[in-house]
């Protein structure tokens, strides 16, 4: 614990939380002190949230405007309100676990190119008997074997170059099964498409010469059915009143400063509102920062970052918000690979630790009986400079994401971009959806967004900071006990917002 400034500190109020009557005061030195005094109890906790580098704030991050406006809905917009109970009752659990899990310790990386192969074949066999079966197609004929009659095909959207895809550029790799060839593909007779490499796909057409396929028809990929609980389950519950969640993604500093003000701006707002559960997307040590990438910091990025989630666990304990912590590739303390372990916070006490989610990336998760698919990976960003599509009526954000859960898959682009460390033998058992989540979260660099794709609620809340300036949030109402109308599911989620910070 850092001690508090001497009297040359500057200090300035932060707010008030009326409802548990709290008074956050800052002071603003060589560390930031956050001192919380608990009115009902007359007692005081000290809140480091470090101001490492510089303790000068960020003028414009501090005079930005439009501050709390509401920049993006969903659902109803009239009625809901926007504070929880702070209820630790909401059950929070895991999808994936098992002896294997990313907890446990494990060699990442050591993988040979066959096996990247034997992972990328697997998943063509298995999205191809999907699609098989559900278009009631006979069988799959080789991609290049020369034909005159209409023929169909299965195989892995590539490009013929490194350069970016393109209409000209579009190969068909086949599956084992289907002989292995790659042929050019002809798009011209096709009225719709949107393709990305790494895409399986299913195509109809002819292929005279054997040396090109002429695509008439392309067959959409069939999304994972939704969650269903079991009664007992159901029963289980002891939440039925709407649940309030809250997303921020860092990272939590403006670009020219480390000072964690946006972080405190959130901690407040935390406390004001009172969310249920709390989802918080790193990078919280970003290694894009420019005066860690300068390497201007004067401790360890371990200890950075530990002060910085203690700081968020302290000062929301009296809000009685769970906490699920998300880590980033971008976190400069924490391991470069995907799928990604999530952090070890061996320091929490035993009431912290009941409270706090430690989530891989990516990762499934069940909160009350509503399934929530995380990942910090900016995988819009990066499907969004590879994708290309024609005639198809929807906007570019609506389509990656519908291509994320038809392929399901947290990052189906082949190959990845060059910033993401693939270990594919993880990848095929963490980096799979094993249902299609009633609401997928993907922050990212790109513009924020709330909508209903296919029946599953994405969202992309931005992140908290955008360069030197505020960024935005977001926080939804869901239904912790989805039900069913006339037999038909209805979407767990009531409304959902994107907020500025």
């Amino acid at each position: 614990m850092l001690p508090v400034p001497g009297p040359t500190s500057r200090t300035t109020s932060v707010g008030r939380n009326a409802a548990c009557k709290d008074t956050f005061v800052l002071n603003q030195h060589t560390d930031y002190v956050v001192l919380i005094q608990c009115g009902d109890t007359d007692t005081y906790r000290k809140l480091c949230v470090m101001c490492l580098c510089s303790a000068t704030p960020s003028q414009k991050y501090g005079t930005r405007g439009g501050r709390g406006e509401v920049v993006s809905s969903f659902g109803a917009v009239q009625g809901p309100r926007w504070t929880g109970k702070g209820q630790s009752a909401v059950r929070v659990e895991m999808l994936e676990g098992g002896e294997n899990s990313l907890i446990s310790s494990y060699k990442y990386m050591f993988q040979r190119l066959r096996d990247v192969r034997d992972v990328l074949t697997e998943k063509i066999e298995e999205l191809g008997e999907e699609l098989r079966s559900h278009f009631n197609i006979e069988e799959f004929s080789p991609v290049s074997l020369p034909v005159q009659d209409s023929i169909t095909v299965l195989g892995q959207v590539c490009c013929d170059s490194n350069g970016k895809l393109n209409t000209q550029s579009v190969l068909l790799e086949a599956g084992q099964e289907q002989g292995g060839r790659q042929v050019p593909v002809d798009l011209s007779e096709l009225k719709e498409f949107s393709l990305f490499p790494g895409q399986v796909v299913v195509m109809e057409g002819m292929n005279p010469s054997g040396e090109r396929f002429v695509a008439t028809k392309l067959y959409e990929g069939i999304p994972l059915p939704f969650y269903c609980p079991s009664e007992g389950k159901q029963e289980m519950d002891e939440v039925s009143e709407p649940v309030m969640v809250m997303m921020a993604c860092g990272p939590y500093t403006p670009s020219e400063s480390l000072t964690y003000d946006p972080l405190i701006d959130l901690i407040t707002i935390i406390n004001k509102d009172r969310p249920d559960m709390c989802i918080l997307f790193g990078p919280f040590v970003d290694s894009k920062h420019e005066q860690i990438e300068k390497n201007q910091v004067t401790e360890t990025f371990e200890n950075i970052f530990k002060r910085c989630v203690d700081s968020i666990v302290e000062g929301t304990k009296g809000s009685g918000c769970r906490l699920v912590f998300v880590p980033s590739q971008r976190d400069v303390h924490h391991h470069y690979i995907y799928p990604q372990p999530p952090f070890n916070l061996s320091n929490l006490s035993k009431d912290d630790s009941a409270r706090v989610t430690l989530a891989p990336d990516p990762c499934t998760l069940l909160i009350g009986n509503v399934t929530f698919g995380l990942t910090s990976t900016d995988i819009l960003f990066h499907m969004g400079a590879e994708e290309i599509s024609s005639g198809t009526g929807t906007e570019r954000f609506s389509r990656i994401m519908k291509h994320m859960l038809t392929q399901r898959s947290y990052y189906p682009l082949y190959p990845p971009a060059e910033e993401v460390n693939m270990d594919y033998d993880k990848f095929q058992q963490f980096g799979q959806m094993n249902l299609t989540p009633d609401i997928l979260i993907v922050p990212s660099e790109l513009r924020y967004f709330i909508k209903d794709v296919i029946g599953c609620v994405c969202v992309n809340p931005g992140r908290l900071t955008k360069g030197q300036v505020g960024g935005t949030y977001g926080r939804l109402l869901i239904q912790p006990n989805p039900v069913l109308v006339e037999g038909k599911r209805v979407s767990p989620c009531i409304a959902g917002q994107v907020v500025k910070i």
